[in-house]
């Protein structure tokens, strides 16, 4: 047991040093240590647990701190308080339970000289057994053939503008322009091809939520430089080489919590903001796929939060996918808020009392990624934490729950909002290994 606890103390550790603003802060003179008494943080329902907890300062146990903590679900209002007294160093702060499945949250706060330090920790309850709140369309598989018909009607138009700064002796990167319908609304991406003859694998690479530049597009090079074709794009027609300070404006502008892209349209599903989007998605693929370097077998998704969001509702939506890899995703049973537990981000109902509508609840629905993830059928590999409050593991366990496609998931239980290099570059090794 002297040894298990070692090794986690060097994991915790190795945390500290390569995670930024997280559970463990880059050059934090403070740590938190909290291990349930569950190693994999998963209980039954009716199961009691517990979560053993260390502040250290200076790498020292601080013994006699006061350790205030509240206990609530998954995103949800404590509903119950309390404090322990660490000694040397350590202390036990008792969960309780859940009569049904879902998470459980503690949320520990320690004042040290006047300055307050904040933790909190996760478990789960029988989360293999959550099932979403929103509801099947009766007219969901028509309403979105619908759409996908009256875009295939519009021919493929796109520029393509070579790259030099993103170019290495490995890769040729271009800025591509595709056009996705006739009121000239468009997207920017980034597509890289290795520097060598051949055809290869396509990998749409969707973002994550905002109005904002796609940041450092040669993070994830190790693709192309494996043989995949990578296409990363934004969803807003906005070119990615403006610079930062426009983007800022032009999100401070058209980004607000009153007129943000996420509400826009949502009282009516024809209308929604996010149509353009889900449909550029599988306009991207009409692209990749006419390339002449696609290798003509392997059409793979690949994203994180409203990025694993819509990689996850491409699969569902466009058969073409052979492979699909989505971390913590967004946009899943945003609903879930009406059944009294998380919902998916943008937290609609936390942030807004407006969006309680039977018009909004209802174009919810139709753009909500359980119901893509029913229709599923490629390979599919998921990734998430259970510390996340962006993307809670509520609503990323309902969604793996219903997808009956051959399926994997990693779960990192410590894990916030964040995923590691090495975990990223592991979804390029498992693409690799389900190449047809």
């Amino acid at each position: 047991m002297k040894n298990k606890f070692n090794l986690l103390l060097l994991f915790f550790f190795s945390c500290a040093l390569t995670v930024l603003s997280e559970n463990y802060p880059y050059r934090s003179d403070v740590l938190w240590f909290t291990v349930p008494n569950h190693s994999n943080w998963l209980y039954k329902t009716g199961e009691k647990a517990s979560v053993e907890v260390q502040f250290l300062k200076y790498g020292i146990p601080q013994d006699g701190v006061k350790v205030n903590y509240e206990l609530g679900g998954d995103m949800m209002p404590a509903d119950e308080t309390g404090s322990i007294t660490l000694k040397n160093g350590k202390g036990v702060v008792n969960i309780g339970t859940m009569k049904s499945p879902g998470f459980r949250d503690c949320r520990l706060t320690a004042t040290i000289n006047g300055k307050t330090y904040k933790h909190h920790v996760k478990v789960g309850f029988s989360p293999e057994k959550l099932t979403p709140y929103t509801k099947l369309p009766k007219d969901f598989k028509q309403f979105w053939n619908e759409q996908l018909e009256i875009s295939s009607k519009f021919p493929l138009k796109y520029t393509k503008e070579f790259c030099k700064e993103y170019s290495t002796d490995k890769i040729d990167c271009y800025l591509v322009k595709l056009q996705l319908n006739s009121r000239n609304q468009s997207i920017y991406g980034y597509l890289f091809y290795p520097k060598k003859k051949g055809n290869f694998p396509v990998v749409l690479c969707p973002p994550g939520a905002g109005i904002k530049t796609i940041k450092e597009p040669l993070r994830h090079k190790y693709y192309t430089e494996n043989d995949f074709i990578r296409f990363e794009f934004e969803i807003h027609g906005l070119n990615p080489q403006m610079s930062n300070e426009e983007f800022n404006e032009i999100s401070s502008a058209f980004n607000g919590s009153e007129n943000g892209y996420l509400t826009n349209g949502l009282d009516n599903k024809n209308n929604y903001y996010m149509k353009r989007v889900y449909l550029a998605c599988t306009k991207s693929i009409d692209f990749l796929t006419s390339l002449p370097e696609w290798d003509g077998k392997n059409v793979v998704v690949q994203g994180g939060s409203q990025g694993g969001a819509l990689s996850l509702i491409t699969a569902g939506l466009d058969k073409r996918v052979t492979a699909c890899v989505a971390n913590h995703p967004a946009l899943s049973d945003m609903a879930g808020y009406k059944a009294g537990r998380a919902g998916g981000y943008p937290h609609f109902f936390r942030n807004s009392k407006d969006m309680d509508t039977p018009e909004k609840i209802n174009t919810m629905s139709y753009y909500d990624v359980v119901n893509f993830a029913r229709e599923i059928t490629c390979p599919t590999y998921i990734t998430w934490g259970y510390n996340d409050d962006v993307c809670p593991p509520t609503t990323s366990y309902i969604v793996y729950n219903l997808m009956s496609c051959p399926k994997e998931a990693l779960i990192t239980p410590i894990n916030e909002h964040w995923t590691s290099d090495d975990t990223e570059y592991g979804h390029m090794l498992w693409i690799k290994n389900h190449l047809k």
